[in-house]
């Protein structure tokens, strides 16, 4: 049990951006603050390249390999639910995404697995409607600009169909039950914005690129929420 919990410590940390404290672990993992403190010792000891004290908080070190741990029922349901979702709510390239993704866990948990993985009696339906379609007709040039950190400039109509001209910087997407909404830096009112992707009447990539700034990137704006 100890040795699974061991993999378990170093799963929870695998992708965490910054260091997680030990009564976070404990609770996720429902075993005393102490047990985890000398767990991380344990690892620690064994080479696993980890960063942090009591106290403080832990972090594994970028670059570090860790193999891929066999999914439990919870999480093939998650694994499941979500990429069935993207299928239904994404724009044709992150619906046909989202299928190899589901095809590539199911061939790497194995023939017995994969098999009742692919027939989880779970499924996500969504609404079609003129707002969704008008949406998804953007979200493969919002998603590439968000990775590429491109400007663009974007005619945007609001709710009461005034419509202006923006150039803004593409922070992240959200998706909603019937709306995706983009987080953007609005260039022009130098402040954040969320712009309904249904609303967005034509965009135009700017032929320029942005550095993250402090105050200016997704994070930030996720703070003034708090």
């Amino acid at each position: 049990m100890r040795t699974l919990r061991l993999f378990a410590l170093l799963d929870h940390l695998r992708g965490r951006t910054e260091p997680v404290s030990a009564e976070m672990l404990a609770q996720e993992l429902q075993v005393s603050v102490r047990t985890i403190y000398r767990d991380m010792a344990t690892l620690q000891a064994m080479g696993a390249p980890l960063r942090g004290e009591a106290g403080i908080g832990y972090q594994l070190e970028k670059g570090y390999f860790l193999p891929p741990l066999h999914f439990d029922p919870d999480e093939l349901d998650a694994l499941m639910l979500g990429t069935r979702l993207i299928a239904s709510r994404g724009d044709e390239a992150l619906a046909a995404a989202a299928r190899r993704v589901s095809a590539k866990i199911s061939a790497a948990i194995g023939c017995d697995k994969g098999e009742a993985y692919t027939l989880l009696p779970l499924r996500a339906v969504a609404r079609q409607s003129s707002e969704s379609d008008k949406a998804s007709g953007h979200l493969t040039v919002l998603r590439t600009a968000l990775r590429d950190k491109a400007v663009l400039n974007i005619t945007y109509c609001d709710l009461e169909n005034k419509c202006s001209q923006r150039s803004v910087r593409p922070l992240g997407l959200t998706m909603f039950e019937q709306v995706w909404l983009l987080t953007v830096w609005c260039e022009s009112r130098m402040d954040f914005r969320n712009l309904r992707a249904d609303r967005i009447e034509a965009i135009q990539l700017a032929d320029r690129v942005f550095r993250d700034e402090k105050g200016k990137r997704f994070e930030d704006y996720l703070k003034t929420l708090a």
